[in-house]
């Protein structure tokens, strides 16, 4: 395990909002890397599978308790995860376009969707600056409009940890899977 990313904070959205996951409901952190997030909901209580295509999450996961690991290039194939369902699922600076049905899917009734990524305009700030790795303005808002009511959603500059172009959002899945 890399402890220098093992051991970095979750990101301030993630905590903001994961209060609203039901109390030890199940959570999918899709290209979890090195598990920042899965470790820290794990200890709230959450079995969390973590995914990710680096095999080297084998190392960090299988010490955790409640955290399940799946090694899967989610870029390549068809979706690991079919048929499987959970209280929320989370995505952190990951932008795969074709996954976006799959992710919603993936979703449990009353389900939260918790995601957070990088923005056009970023790439005044560095990487990721390929336009395929940047949300278009109001894309992850569309991308769940008419499918999952909006808790909170933000397309914003930031200056911290490092200046970057994000957008943001939480939504949840109707309590009857709509």
């Amino acid at each position: 395990m890399n402890s220098n990313h093992a051991s970095s904070a979750p990101s301030a959205w993630v905590t903001r909002w994961a209060g609203l996951i039901r109390p030890g409901g199940s959570v999918l952190d899709v290209a979890c890397g090195a598990g920042r997030h899965s470790l820290w909901l794990a200890a709230r209580g959450h079995p969390v599978v973590a995914v990710d295509r680096d095999p080297a999450i084998q190392t960090w996961a299988s010490a955790v308790s409640g955290v399940s690991w799946m090694v899967a290039d989610l870029e390549a194939g068809n979706w690991p995860l079919e048929g499987r369902r959970f209280d929320a699922i989370l995505v952190t600076n990951y932008l795969h376009r074709p996954l976006f049905p799959s992710l919603l899917d993936s979703l449990s009734p009353g389900g939260l969707l918790v995601y957070e990524t990088f923005a056009q305009g970023n790439e005044r700030f560095g990487r990721p600056s390929n336009p395929d790795f940047l949300l278009q303005p109001g894309e992850l808002l569309e991308r769940v409009l008419g499918q999952l009511r909006v808790l909170a959603y933000e397309d914003v500059e930031e200056g911290l940890p490092r200046p970057a172009m994000m957008q943001r959002i939480v939504a949840r899945r109707g309590e009857g899977g709509g």
